[in-house]
């Protein structure tokens, strides 16, 4: 008992300081030195990241600002949200490997086709996706993301040298510009010269319909597979551009809770995630772990979250041959709050954050190689596994439309649809030409050669969109329920 009141009363402590004397030391490792013409974001959106919850105008002009100064990162626009805020990437590496970036990709990919038994991965560099605050009322990720991209750009090292030399880092600083930019705005409009830690204060009591969402309210963590949304689109793009061998997803949960970093409950996780998927998450963990005990930070894994839904960020790659990760942190949904652990502030939520996305990059460098021959040897098995024969009819010959519809979902994810030529009759049922499709099972994306085998106990719920058509043929191995 008096252990854990030693500790409660460290992490009150610690708290007290950082919400005081804020600077951005709070957040970095400080056994390094950091380049003085890199500029930091206070410099250029005038606080301290954690001082105020950040907008996405000032997110995306700091981002901007970071990939003129840095030769390490470059950034795009990949399209516009439905309010007209940019999807911003970053791609960060060493500026040898910008030079040769394209060249990267395409030896990426190269490990994921038939040739790729024959790629060496020793020299290949990793590709990490890093992604922030999919729920714009969930904020401590992307505000998180200010400090990282600055130590990305700005620190100095050998090990950090050779870490970029040998990893390509897609960075996503803020999944859901609408949302964050809502919530930043309730929290700040509502923040009090003194801050209150009171829940009852207004400050943690959004309006309907909160930050959450984007425009349309719609809950873009469950677009990964239906890919409706602009910003889904986006990501999905990227996604299956570089195929990246790891996929984080930065959130955030109830108050009262600590912070949690996958694998989940071991009990929840999809048949079709091969075992090898969490070993692999189980050692990465460790180095979120190791990470988060130096701050003196609490944390759990293997709990409360599952990897079973494939439409989710944190399991959509694992269905890909990559490897997706939650971190949900318990947020102070606003600048400090009362907890069961004892103050919350928002720098510490967005500490946590920052740690998870350093401890990250770390275990991508040291287990390189071995999530490198994962990934390869997971398509090689699909290769293996497919059946040429066979491939699937679907359509509806009364609503084309809707037929259409799911064949844009799969191609968006890669997946080779073809109209069907002319009408045909199959097992007793019709299908026009206009209103149906062939999908070929030999296919690599989407485990798609795994849902064609007898192996197979479930299927992704992605393909279990067709059989809501109501109309469809399977070949006769299969006896699918309406």
């Amino acid at each position: 008992m008096k252990k854990i009141v030693l500790v409660l009363s460290i992490l009150i402590f610690q708290n007290s300081i950082a919400q005081e004397k804020l600077d951005l030391n709070y957040y970095l490792p400080q056994d390094i030195s950091y380049n003085a013409d890199i500029p930091t974001p206070k410099e250029i959106i005038g606080h301290e990241v954690g001082e105020w919850h950040v907008t996405h105008d000032k997110l995306m002009f700091y981002m901007q600002t970071l990939a003129q100064a840095s030769g390490r990162i470059s950034i795009e626009n990949r399209g516009s949200t439905f309010e007209g805020r940019p999807v911003l990437l970053l791609t960060v590496t060493s500026p040898k490997n910008h030079q040769n970036i394209e060249k990267i990709r395409q030896d990426h990919i190269a490990l994921t086709e038939s040739s790729g038994n024959s790629v060496s991965v020793e020299e290949q560099p990793i590709i990490v996706y890093q992604g922030f605050s999919i729920h714009g009322n969930e904020p401590s990720g992307a505000n998180a993301g200010l400090a990282y991209a600055y130590y990305l750009a700005a620190a100095e090292s050998p090990e950090i040298e050779a870490m970029l030399d040998k990893t390509v880092i897609l960075m996503d600083p803020s999944f859901n510009p609408d949302g964050l930019q809502r919530f930043a705005y309730w929290a700040n409009t509502n923040k009090s010269i003194n801050l209150n830690p009171d829940n009852n204060e207004r400050e943690y009591h959004e309006v309907w319909p909160g930050g959450r969402s984007n425009h349309y309210w719609f809950d873009m963590n469950r677009d990964w597979l239906p890919v409706q949304l602009p910003e889904s689109r986006a990501r999905i793009e990227t996604f299956h551009k570089w195929l990246p061998n790891i996929l984080t997803d930065h959130h955030e949960m109830g108050t009262n809770s600590t912070f949690f970093f996958q694998p989940g409950e071991p009990t929840r996780v999809h048949p079709l995630t091969p075992k090898i998927n969490q070993e692999l998450t189980a050692e990465i963990g460790t180095y979120h772990a190791k990470a988060l005990d130096k701050i003196g930070s609490l944390y759990y894994s293997e709990e409360n979250y599952d990897d079973y839904y494939y439409g989710k960020g944190s399991t959509f790659p694992d269905v890909n041959g990559s490897i997706g990760i939650l971190f949900e942190q318990g947020s102070s949904r606003g600048h400090i709050q009362e907890s069961e652990n004892g103050l919350l502030t928002f720098p510490f939520t967005v500490r946590n954050q920052f740690t998870t996305a350093l401890s990250t990059i770390e275990a991508a460098k040291n287990m390189r190689t071995k999530i490198l021959e994962y990934q390869r040897d997971f398509y090689a098995q699909l290769r293996n596994e497919a059946t040429k024969e066979k491939s699937i009819v679907f359509g509806d010959s009364k609503d084309g439309a809707k037929a259409w519809h799911l064949a844009e979902i799969l191609k968006r994810h890669k997946i080779k649809v073809h109209e069907l030529a002319n009408d045909a009759t199959i097992a007793g049922k019709n299908y026009k030409k206009g209103h149906s499709y062939v999908v070929p099972a030999n296919q690599k994306i989407q485990d798609w050669s795994r849902l064609c085998s007898k192996s197979a106990p479930l299927l992704p719920t992605a393909f279990f969109m067709i059989f809501r058509l109501g109309h469809f043929h399977w070949p006769s191995m299969w006896t699918i329920p309406k």
